[in-house]
């Protein structure tokens, strides 16, 4: 009699593990990257800037950008990565389908990992913003667009890169064919309505295993009735 109960006990103990990481997984469900966007825009007119346009290209080379660097989070949660001037034009852009010729100037970049993920507010203040040097770029007079990747290295940290251009809007860095050449693998950039993919092969893993483990409980639970009856 106590194996059974603790069998029984040890099925619903998993089963609150799984659907616990489930819920956490799904909080990632949508796009943070366009929500990080809407934080930085509140952050500057609060203080009376100018909104910066959310551009698809820009994003998409942001997200570029922090695949790249993905490989390179520090102890102290900051990113030691510099791509090349040659590895935005030459690489990023062509992986985004961003036409060579909009390509325009990045003013400035702000990077940032965390070995969990953190909803946007959280990585805002704990990841990008952490000082006066990043509040500075956030609040430059000079930007005008502003692009933001976001991806998870396989079981590992998370990647957030912004960056910020003086471009004109709708002018700079178009995207081909409005951007149906881009095949999104990895992670999230904002401009885009995809939802982020990172985490989401996880997620579905995960709900698969509770849903299996539920059924088992079940089973379980109803052949003990059965035996007691």
């Amino acid at each position: 009699m106590v194996k059974k109960q603790l069998c029984c006990w040890g099925c619903l103990i998993i089963f609150s593990h799984l659907l616990l990481a489930s819920l956490v997984c799904s909080k990632i469900h949508g796009n943070p990257a366009n929500d990080l966007v809407e934080i930085i825009n509140n952050n500057r007119t609060a203080h009376k800037l100018p909104k910066l346009n959310d551009s698809p290209g820009l994003g998409c080379i942001a997200l570029q950008y922090a695949e790249l660097c993905k490989g390179n989070c520090t102890s102290n949660n900051t990113v030691n990565c510099k791509p090349s001037e040659d590895d935005f034009t030459q690489v990023f852009a062509p992986n985004c389908g961003v036409e060579l010729p909009t390509f325009g100037t990045i003013t400035a970049h702000i990077v940032g990992c965390q070995s969990k993920y953190l909803e946007p507010s959280l990585a805002f203040a704990h990841v990008l913003v952490r000082d006066n040097k990043a509040l500075s770029i956030l609040r430059n007079k000079s930007h005008t667009e502003v692009g933001v990747g976001m991806v998870q290295v396989h079981e590992g940290p998370f990647f957030w890169s912004v960056l910020f251009s003086s471009g004109k809007t709708n002018s700079t860095f178009v995207l081909e064919n409005r951007g149906e050449g881009i095949h999104q693998k990895k992670g999230c950039y904002s401009g885009s309505s995809l939802p982020c993919s990172a985490g989401q092969g996880n997620d579905s893993s995960l709900l698969s295993n509770v849903t299996i483990i539920a059924f088992l409980c079940a089973v379980y639970l109803s052949q003990q009735l059965n035996v007691n009856l």
